[in-house]
């Protein structure tokens, strides 16, 4: 059924150097990312986001990132999205079934990033002056939070096709 789609593209929290012989798709978070998840967890609590299925790259620190933030919904863990191109993150989202109406997607950068700028429409929302936006290509740091919304069929998700609606990061939440 479409209708308004919610779209929340979170990058994994920081992850940590300290241990060079470890693989990439294995580091954990850093200590200032488990402090960045608990103040992402109390955000998510705090304006009530519960999506219905969520995507999470196999990644150690996308999963870590996922456990903290404490979101219970349906959960794929997924190999592709480790390597994924934004072009191939939308590609797996037009594939979500049009009974969900949110989706939360727990990724890396620059996809994510990206992600968020080819899909968000270039006039600024009436909830947002632009500024997001412009934040988000300013940089999309780790820990960072996209919300997006559209109207339609997830089959029908399209560069320009959505709204951002929203766009924290850790240091911002915490300052508050």
């Amino acid at each position: 059924m479409a209708g308004t789609k919610q779209l929340f593209v979170l990058r994994h929290a920081k992850s940590s150097w300290d241990d060079p012989g470890l693989e990439d798709h294995e580091r954990p978070l850093a200590p200032r990312g488990q402090k960045a998840v608990k103040v992402l967890a109390e955000h998510l609590r705090a304006e009530r986001i519960e999506p219905e299925l969520i995507l999470c790259s196999s990644a150690r620190r996308t999963r870590e990132t996922l456990d903290g933030i404490g979101v219970r919904a349906e959960t794929l863990i997924e190999d592709d999205l480790y390597s994924a191109s934004p072009g191939q993150v939308v590609e797996r989202l037009r594939g979500v079934p049009d009974e969900i109406d949110s989706v939360m997607v727990v990724g890396h950068n620059p996809a994510m990033q990206v992600l968020v700028l080819r899909l968000a429409a270039e006039t600024a929302s009436s909830e947002l002056d632009g500024s997001e936006l412009a934040a988000v290509q300013r940089k999309f740091p780790t820990g960072a939070l996209a919300t997006l919304e559209f109207e339609g069929a997830w089959s029908d998700l399209a560069p320009g096709g959505a709204r951002l609606t929203a766009f924290v990061r850790p240091r911002q939440l915490a300052a508050r």
